[in-house]
């Protein structure tokens, strides 16, 4: 097994990909962070006549862009009934709401830029570990139906194999809205669809700080300066302390994913008789699915350190996977990589502005149509087509005992652990 992304392995980051050479003196937007949110958001303020320059201090993409599982699947990281409970129905609605047009968003974007992703939407289970688990399922779909007029199909273990070729699970939820795609040609597509726009985007180009001249903002880089009328941030899991106000505001959690094979078409079949999209009901959580090209992608949050031994982590996965499916045992699993998940106290995703600096982030592991969303809503915002989010008028959570380490994931992983015991 070779630790590399499978994705970006079979289709390498830049492979269509003009960046430019040459720091503009001014701009219009500086946008740092060249993933879905940094991009999207680049789309739509230069089509609406923006100059507008992208920086990253990697390749275009690289980061959780390129990484993370492809699964666009409805809702948040933060339990939509918490959600409510917290900020009431009409705000629950509204979340609910951005959750599924992000859905929507993705593939309208995809079939505007005749982007080339292996796009398609055939749903997902939300599967339940444990029948304490799947007891919970009716009266949470009788309640998102009653509540927000969304519609989920609680299947029951007697017909879980009709979507899953296991018996592992005590039955589930079916969603029929989510899709799936191949990040890194989606990433890739997205930052071709800018550059045709005259977005200018600079790879390996780290910015060293930024500074407040007037109204004005001077973005040194490690290729020069450039004074920029407005500056997004657009790292969410790989946010340092460029802006130390930021910091406090998100954490990093590690996401580790294998893939492996090519499997037979029998097996594919077999395994995911309708092409769908799974995750479990653990707050340890596993997540899978086929690849476009008929491999089995596991993933899970093991831990919730990002440096664990990749080797180790992907023992653990892929022990999970056969136990899952037993017909796996005699399949190779031939990658292994790891992304870096953007998390908010809260668990909620956030746009706001630390002194006219703006950001959009906190995503926990929904970042394909979540980020995408949130780019394109703080785009509208910027360019004065939308005049309010309810993304940015909630308050951003943080913590008295977090400033710049996450110490505390240690003590987090064991209280999850004890939750997926006692649950």
């Amino acid at each position: 097994m070779i630790s590399k992304t499978y994705w970006t392995e079979e289709f390498p980051l830049g492979k269509n990909i003009m960046v430019s050479q040459n720091i503009p003196k001014k701009i219009d937007f500086v946008i740092i962070g060249s993933g879905y949110t940094g991009l999207t958001a680049a789309r739509v303020l230069a089509k609406a006549d923006h100059s507008v320059a992208v920086l990253d201090e990697n390749k275009i993409g690289y980061g959780a862009s390129s990484r993370n599982g492809g699964m666009a699947t409805p809702g948040l990281k933060q339990d939509i009934f918490k959600i409510y409970k917290k900020y009431g129905i009409e705000y629950a609605k509204e979340f609910w709401r951005a959750s599924v047009d992000a859905i929507d968003l993705l593939e309208n974007i995809i079939e505007e830029e005749k982007i080339d992703c292996d796009w398609s939407r055939n749903g997902h289970i939300a599967l339940a570990c444990k029948q304490s688990h799947y007891d919970k399922l009716p009266e949470y779909a009788n309640w998102i139906k009653k509540e927000l007029g969304h519609k989920k199909t609680l299947v029951s273990k007697e017909e879980i194999f009709s979507e899953i070729g296991t018996n592992y699970y005590f039955g589930g939820l079916a969603d029929e809205i989510s899709g799936g795609l191949h990040p890194a040609k989606f990433v890739d597509g997205l930052a071709m669809a800018c550059t045709k726009l005259g977005v200018k985007l600079f790879e390996n180009n780290r910015v060293n700080s930024i500074k407040k001249i007037g109204e004005l903002y001077e973005v040194k880089t490690k290729q020069g300066s450039i004074i920029a009328k407005k500056v997004i941030v657009a790292t969410n899991g790989y946010t340092d302390n460029l802006v130390p106000q930021l910091k406090p505001k998100i954490f990093p959690v590690g996401s580790y994913i294998i893939v492996s094979d090519i499997l037979s078409k029998e097996l594919q079949k077999y395994l995911s008789p309708k092409g769908r999209m799974f995750y479990d009901s653990k707050w340890f959580i596993n997540y899978f699915r086929l690849t476009p090209d008929g491999r089995m992608l596991w993933g899970g949050r093991n831990d919730l350190s990002t440096d664990l031994d990749l080797k180790e982590s992907a023992d653990i996965l892929s022990k999970q996977a056969r136990t899952v499916f037993p017909e796996l045992e005699s399949i190779d699993f031939t990658h292994t990589w790891t992304g870096k998940l953007g998390i908010t106290f809260d668990l909620m995703p956030h746009i706001g502005n630390i002194n006219g600096i703006y950001y959009a982030f906190g995503y926990g592991g929904h970042g394909l149509s979540i980020a995408t969303y949130l780019g394109t809503e703080l785009g509208l915002l910027l360019s004065g087509q939308k005049s309010r989010s309810p993304f940015e008028e909630i308050s951003h959570q943080t913590m008295f005992f977090y400033r710049k380490d996450p110490w505390f994931l240690p003590f987090a992983a064991r209280y999850y652990r004890f939750l997926d015991w006692i649950s």
